[in-house]
């Protein structure tokens, strides 16, 4: 099959990750079909502009999907969590629409469903956003459904909100200065989707650990403070202020304790242009940090 034959459904189309595999899979030559919930807003004409074809669908109505994946040769899978209160979804939910996914691809007979989950994802951490991706994992595994499991580590992007900058001169974070966090740009998430998506035979069957840098927070804090000319010093939010949100305090108590083994070596070897800290910050990303000040031209 050439692929110009391929047509690949991707759920989430206009969001971080689905927009990123759909823009990726397009520039590979790839017929995207982009589900998205409102067909005739903005995002999903852009996506029309770059050659998708666009499709309505809800993630909760198993028809629609079904619909959606009847003729696609790959399915991309990724949902909004209880994690991202702006989707206004709880655990149960996200649980439910991933697996209504999976059911979509088998009933479809795809050659390879991808699913992105989270990076060093374990069971058992009492978290209701990784108990239910652990949960849609399973599944996805349980099906004869040839899949890989993508499991990305912290955005670049969430380096842009404010609340980590109140306190002029410092990035304040969650977890203590030396521990070691991945993160990876939400583009290289969906190029490297589109990557495996290309090759099934080889990715079939495989979980892949993301990230583009491992960095303490304080090399993060360091990276930030060169890459906007501002020196920021790391600090950590204070326990009181963790315990004052509780969904917050089990979400770093649980990620402390998952250990994430990724080989940045090998990924980049799949997507060379995969980004550190410092190439994301270059590239347009040290704009986006609303430091209080900075020097030469801001």
């Amino acid at each position: 099959m050439t692929t110009k034959e391929r047509l690949v459904l991707v759920t989430g189309a206009t969001g971080q990750q689905g927009g990123g595999a759909a823009r990726a899979l397009l520039s590979r030559g790839v017929r995207v079909r982009a589900l998205v919930r409102n067909p005739q807003g903005e995002p999903a004409a852009a996506l029309r502009r770059l050659g998708a074809e666009v499709v309505g669908g809800d993630l909760g109505d198993r028809a629609s999907l079904e619909a959606a994946a009847r003729g696609a040769d790959a399915v991309f899978s990724v949902q909004p969590s209880e994690g991202q209160p702006q989707y206004g979804v709880t655990s149960e939910d996200e649980a439910r629409f991933g697996k209504n996914v999976a059911d979509a691809a088998r009933a479809a007979r795809v050659r390879h469903l991808v699913y992105t989950s989270m990076a060093g994802l374990e069971p058992g951490t009492g978290v209701g956003h990784f108990e239910s991706k652990w949960q849609i994992e399973t599944y996805v595994r349980s099906l004869d459904v040839p899949f890989t499991i993508l499991r990305p580590g912290a955005f670049f992007e969430l380096l842009t909100q404010p609340q980590f900058y109140a306190a002029p001169g410092k990035f304040t974070f969650f977890y203590p200065p030396e521990h070691r966090i991945p993160f990876i740009a939400a583009e290289d998430i969906g190029a490297i989707a589109a990557a495996v998506l290309a090759a099934p035979d080889a990715f079939a069957g495989r979980t892949l650990e993301l990230g583009g840098d491992v960095l303490t927070g304080v090399e993060t804090a360091a990276a930030l403070g060169r890459a906007t000319g501002q020196p920021l010093a790391y600090a950590r939010f204070p326990a009181e202020a963790l315990r004052e949100n509780t969904l917050f305090e089990r979400i770093v108590e649980a990620a402390l304790k998952l250990r994430v083994d990724i080989d940045v070596a090998s990924l980049r070897a799949l997507h060379p242009t995969l980004k550190t800290l410092a190439t994301w910050l270059e590239e347009g990303g040290a704009a986006r940090i609303p430091v209080t000040s900075r020097s030469g031209a801001q």
